[in-house]
């Protein structure tokens, strides 16, 4: 029997041993974080940063200002480059791919940035259609059909594909950036901050749309925050981040990696206190 390949497929499949009994071959991680190490200057903002994701998992990466947390989501889609360390989407190490297939690669992940990031010289529906006039071969037809589909997924009404971004709400801006983000169905989604400036009324909105997302679309999720309450509503496990200034020699810098149950029971001190609970 030939030997199996190096590289095995990311989901899982049977295989067949040589006296004819089937087995099943675990499924890869989608995401592998090995040894992340960026730094600006002489400010060190991550330091052998490891971890993976589960394909289908809903992850919050929390921490307090100057973590990493947003430099974090960056580098996972090369964004940023690290200075050592790999990031590994699909099996995939991304720092061997040529700027075309890292372009290619990168279409499979949605990115919702803190502010949203919307093109204001664009409108709303333009705004939302970009990625799929960059990136396929729908026709316009097809394109304005998923525009109106996607607004109305938000939350939002068709006529809003008419104005520009800067007659819209911070929670409606939000949701545009999330259309946008939807449009080429990607199986990551990446959350810079999702509820940061938002009233709770409007937080909670977001936060549902984020389950509502993860639980009717095959997407993996992974959202930065420091809103403890987005975080424990929305994801199923919790990894926090530490300054790598406030840590001792060799420390990790992820202090928790765990479910929400298990981080309202950490003794960490520093948990702890992030999470506002006391002894």
């Amino acid at each position: 029997m030939d030997s199996l390949p190096k590289r095995f497929f990311s989901r899982l499949s049977p295989l067949v041993d040589p006296g004819g009994a089937e087995e099943e071959r675990p499924e890869l991680p989608i995401l592998q974080v090995e040894g992340l190490n960026v730094a600006f200057g002489t400010n060190v903002v991550l330091r052998d940063v490891e971890f993976s994701v589960r394909r289908g998992e809903s992850v919050a990466i929390i921490g307090g200002s100057g973590c990493g947390k947003t430099v974090l989501l960056k580098t996972l889609i090369r964004l940023l480059i690290p200075m050592s360390g790999r990031v590994i989407f699909d099996g995939v190490d991304l720092a061997e791919l040529s700027y075309f297939e890292l372009s290619q690669q990168q279409t499979r992940y949605g990115f919702v940035f803190q502010q949203a990031a919307l093109f204001d010289s664009m409108t709303v529906g333009e705004n939302i259609a970009f990625p799929l006039q960059q990136h396929s071969r729908k026709s316009n037809a097809e394109i304005q059909e998923i525009v109106h589909r996607l607004l109305n997924e938000v939350g939002l009404a068709e006529e809003t594909a008419a104005k520009k971004p800067g007659e819209l709400s911070g929670g409606m801006r939000k949701r545009v950036g999330f259309a946008r983000a939807l449009a080429m169905e990607p199986e990551l989604i990446l959350y810079d901050e999702p509820t940061t400036g938002l009233d709770p009324v409007m937080s909670g909105v977001i936060n549902e749309l984020m389950i509502e997302t993860h639980r009717h679309r095959d997407v993996t999720s992974i959202m930065v925050t420091h809103d403890m309450k987005s975080a424990c509503s929305v994801a199923e496990r919790i990894i926090m981040l530490f300054p790598v200034p406030q840590l001792n020699e060799g420390e990790p810098q992820i202090i928790f990696d765990g479910t929400v149950e298990e981080i309202r029971r950490a003794n960490d001190p520093r948990v702890k206190q992030f999470l506002g609970i006391s002894d």
